[in-house]
């Protein structure tokens, strides 16, 4: 995989330049030894004798951007089993760019950050009376990067168009319309801000090398009178739609491997698409090897950092209301979703099954265990383009 290729020589120059973190050596440790001999694996052979292999072991990292479809999938199959059979909608939150250099330096408390404002406005708004007045469910991913790499920190929302009240009834939202994004906006600003200025004034925030808090402080006044950006999406009749597209974006690396146009002369190509001008045009960046691995890194989850969650409905602790609700909608009681094989999910590709014999056709049965290997890293690189 060219990305594979293009991630090792990256590597290897911020390694010679003393800028490889031990976060990084540790996770590209792990993702270079995905599916080979370095991992171990078992061997799979005909029944009758025709042919064998050897099936090398998955790293399961969550930055691999080769071993997660598997992992994407089971997690889908669990959220869509349990989806109120209801209109969704899908709520956006973004952070200013300002506070990008906050962000960076302040990953985990961020996040929090993020994660605990949204659940609160989400909640009181649609909760409130003169709304829709009902707890609601909603499951929200992190994602902080844009096309180009760069830090964009937003969080991704896939909200119940409905919710139980507090007497038992199943509430849907009027006329599909969910909340006014202008009061949305406005109540995400100011707590996040709120926040953010309670963190500074309690030392908690780290701010770049030279600044003060006080200047940060001084940020969030002008940042006040800034519109934010919050996107309500039009209603969708399911949810199954968002929980796919969310779920693209839970494992693997920021970029999909067939974004990568070139890498030639140590420059690596890749499409993107220009939000801010025309977001139908796909562009091309050029980027050094060690510019375009460093953004890649850069969002790199912190340990134990949670980039997915869920509220209200959709919490676990709410199993019985859920089921409550989805007995009003005339949904049976959520059932668990038995874990998905490899085997089966490699047959559900669709194909030339890679799990049969390529003589007779029997599928292959597992046979004895093969173990790790050690290996010196960084392998021998393919040679560039000229």
């Amino acid at each position: 995989m060219l990305l594979m290729t293009i991630i090792q020589s990256g590597v290897d120059s911020l390694k010679r330049a003393g800028k490889l973190s031990a976060r990084i050596r540790h996770t590209t440790n792990m993702i270079f030894k995905c599916r080979t001999s370095e991992m171990g694996g078992h061997k799979q052979v005909c029944p009758d004798g025709h042919y064998e292999r050897v099936q090398w072991n998955s790293c399961h990292h969550r930055f691999c951007p080769q071993c997660g479809a598997l992992a994407i999938d089971r997690w889908l199959a669990r959220q869509k089993a349990r989806l109120l059979r209801c209109e969704h909608f899908h709520v956006v939150f973004t952070m200013p760019a300002e506070l990008n250099p906050l962000w960076e330096l302040n990953t985990k408390l961020m996040t929090n950050i993020l994660f605990k404002v949204v659940q609160g406005t989400l909640n009181d708004l649609l909760a409130d009376p003169k709304r829709l007045g009902a707890r609601v469910g909603v499951i929200a991913v992190l994602h902080t990067w844009g096309q180009t790499l760069f830090w964009h920190p937003h969080l991704h929302c896939l909200v119940s168009g409905g919710g139980i009240t507090k007497s038992g009834e199943w509430k849907p939202v009027k006329n599909g319309f969910l909340l006014p994004a202008t009061v949305v906006r406005e109540m995400y600003a100011k707590r996040m801000l709120a926040m953010i200025r309670e963190e500074l004034g309690a030392g908690r925030l780290r701010v770049p090398e030279g600044q003060r808090a006080e200047s940060w402080q001084r940020v969030t006044i002008k940042l006040a009178k800034k519109k934010w950006n919050v996107k309500i999406c039009e209603r969708y009749s399911h949810g199954a739609g968002v929980a796919t597209y969310l779920a693209r974006y839970m494992r693997g690396a920021p970029i999909r491997p067939e974004r990568i146009v070139s890498w030639i002369r140590d420059q690596v190509r890749f499409s993107y698409l220009d939000n801010r001008t025309d977001p139908k045009v796909r562009r091309v960046m050029h980027l050094s090897t060690e510019e375009f691995v460093r953004r890649l890194f850069s969002h790199l989850p912190e340990p134990n950092l949670k980039v997915v969650r869920h509220w209200g409905l959709y919490n676990a602790r709410c199993k019985d209301q859920l089921n409550e609700c989805r007995d009003l909608l005339g949904q049976s009681a959520v059932e668990d979703v038995p874990e998905m094989g490899w085997r089966d999910f490699c047959d559900r590709l669709g194909g030339k099954a890679p799990e049969c014999c390529p003589t007779c056709g029997i599928r292959l049965v597992d046979g004895p265990v093969v173990m790790a290997e050690r290996k010196q890293w960084p392998l021998k690189l393919p040679q560039q383009a000229a």
